[in-house]
């Protein structure tokens, strides 16, 4: 099971009485701005990534030795 599954399922043995202050120690971990939007750099290093891609220029994830 994953730790966010896992952490569904302790939140729901949390009594509802509890519940608003768990929210405050969760938010502490949310990062204030999220970086949901493409800036014009992103946009750049992926058409970089598809054109070396398509060239053949990447290499396999099984061809890295991780060790």
């Amino acid at each position: 099971m994953s730790v966010k599954a896992q952490i569904v399922e302790l939140v729901n043995l949390v009594p509802d009485v509890d519940l608003p202050t768990l929210l405050e120690v969760v938010k502490h971990f949310v990062p204030a701005e999220t970086d949901d939007v493409a800036t014009k750099e992103d946009l750049m290093a992926s058409k970089e990534a598809l054109i070396e891609y398509v060239n053949g220029q990447t290499i396999s994830h099984n061809d890295i030795n991780w060790d």
